[in-house]
């Protein structure tokens, strides 16, 4: 080679960056594996959040059925705020 000192730096610089992507590949393995760990506990946790979301929405009707022979004014107003849709988050 002609010039001993730019082959030693892009070796350096080649060393480095296969270096790097190894890292990058095992940070990637380790993300993934953390990932799947995590995927079925936040499944069991969205199943119980839907279960109690269908125990309270038919709790919301029980009492909308109740106060149609009661006639509770409070228990209207609480119900109208409890059936009014959801704000949709941005």
């Amino acid at each position: 080679m002609k010039n001993d000192s730019t082959t030693t730096f892009l070796n350096f610089v080649l060393a480095a960056l296969v270096i790097l992507g190894v890292l990058f590949a095992l940070l990637s393995i380790w993300r993934t594996h953390d990932l799947r760990q995590i995927q079925p506990r936040v499944q069991m946790q969205l199943q119980a959040f839907q279960g109690d979301a269908v125990r309270i929405q038919a709790l919301v009707n029980d009492v909308a059925v109740y106060n149609a022979t009661a006639k509770s004014a409070e228990l209207a107003q609480i119900i109208d705020v409890l059936k009014a849709p959801a704000p949709v988050a941005k």
